[in-house]
């Protein structure tokens, strides 16, 4: 499952959002219901919480009304696969959360699925950063944030239900993950977020783009909110701090001791003097060309390292792959007309949609009324449901109709 930053974007093309938007403005892309179908359902997040192993009460973390859950109100003391201690989110109690509101923070989740996947490769692919994604699963009325800035740049997916997202005129002057930038009271961001500058509903198949420290906030609209937020990390500035330290520690210069300060005005100028040569000196050993080297080829490659296994290739037992992750998950469809029923025409039945109607034979109605109350259904569940059913047509001709769209 591969995905480009042109099928993310679109109908905006690359080109205008990296000449109107990238690093300037937020950029709301609405897009159908299917545009996004693939990258996450209900029943791939509920298979993901299933998979206890990986969760802790930092992977898996929950808010009410803007204020984090203490671990120990959703999770057990567990012993790890390794023996040690850890705490290890219970679903009895996750889901009593939930009942009260509490939205669920699916942290470090852009490698899990296939589709999660193609997301963070197109953006990665893109020479855009490294892309960390986090499932938000929130519910109506219920805000898990207050206004706030991030410290990299936010591409907001919607996969299910709406979200309205306050974005605010101000904005924090290029913030970093730092204790500077991490640790502002709520106070110092109600004064320095500014005036409304618009809202924006998300719906599924929408993307939001906010530039790294746009100040923003969101709450559900509908009675189920799901978007995943991909934190793009580009590389900075700080970076080469860290490349030509590793460069002067081949220089002479900056392996001699600095003058000794006793306080007179000569030991001042002295190391005035030598602060001012190791500047310079810095700035030739920016010029170099094999510091250059390094860091074109340090920006070039600043993504996660995803993917890329192919056993049976290696072990030369068979040919290499054409895609190397296979999706584990049985074929399954999600709803794109939740409520939509089977109605009578004359002595027929039809599912009236945007560009026609299709017509049902007498067991399809029943089956269709059944899978279209779903927010997502597999071939298989629609055979054993509705034996009397030919589970593939029906799913095949309700997906052409615009109904159903692969998930």
């Amino acid at each position: 499952m591969t995905m480009t930053l042109a099928e993310l974007l679109a109908p905006v093309t690359p080109e205008r959002f990296f000449a109107e938007y990238h690093d300037r403005k937020p950029l709301h892309v609405q897009g159908g219901a299917a545009k996004f179908a693939h990258v996450l359902s209900w029943r791939q997040i509920n298979r993901l919480l299933d998979m206890t192993h990986i969760w802790s009460g930092h992977s898996l973390q929950l808010v009410m009304d803007g204020t984090p859950v203490p671990p120990e109100q959703y999770c057990g003391r567990a012993t790890s696969r390794d023996n040690a201690q850890v705490l290890q989110p219970e679903a009895p109690k996750v889901r009593d959360w939930v009942k009260r509101g509490a939205s669920i923070v699916m942290n470090d989740v852009d490698s899990l699925t296939p589709g999660l996947a193609a997301v963070s490769a197109a953006l990665e692919g893109a020479g855009l950063g490294k892309a960390q994604g986090n499932v938000y699963i929130s519910w109506q009325s219920h805000k898990a944030f207050p206004a706030h800035f991030d410290t990299h740049d936010v591409w907001a997916v919607q996969v299910e239900g709406e979200k309205t997202w306050n974005l605010w005129e101000g904005r924090a002057e290029w913030p970093i993950a730092h204790p500077v930038f991490r640790n502002m009271p709520q106070a110092q961001h109600e004064q320095q977020k500014g005036k409304l500058r618009e809202r924006v509903l998300l719906r599924p198949g929408d993307l939001l783009y906010l530039p790294r420290g746009w100040y923003h906030d969101a709450l559900a609209g509908a009675p189920a909110s799901v978007h995943i937020a991909y934190g793009v990390h580009a590389p900075l500035g700080m970076d080469l701090l860290n490349i030509l330290v590793e460069r002067a520690l081949y220089d002479v210069e900056f392996r001699k001791p600095l003058p000794r300060q006793d306080g007179s005005a000569a030991a001042k100028f002295a190391l005035t003097s030598r602060a001012g040569a190791l500047g310079q000196r810095l700035a030739e050993l920016c010029r170099e060309p094999k510091v250059m080297e390094v860091l074109e080829r340090f920006v070039a490659d600043y993504r996660f390292s995803r993917g890329g296994h192919d056993l049976l290739a290696a072990r030369g037992i068979a040919p290499p792959s054409e895609q190397a992750v296979a999706e584990a998950d049985a074929p399954a469809f999600r709803v794109l007309a939740p409520g939509a029923r089977p109605v009578r025409r004359g002595a027929d039945w039809v599912l009236k949609t945007a560009s026609g109607a299709v017509s049902l034979a007498g067991p399809e109605v029943e089956a269709a009324g059944w899978l279209l109350a779903r927010p997502d259904v597999a071939e298989a569940e629609l055979r054993a449901a509705h034996p009397g059913v030919d589970a593939a047509a029906l799913l095949a001709r309700l997906k052409d109709a615009g109904l159903l769209a692969a998930a």
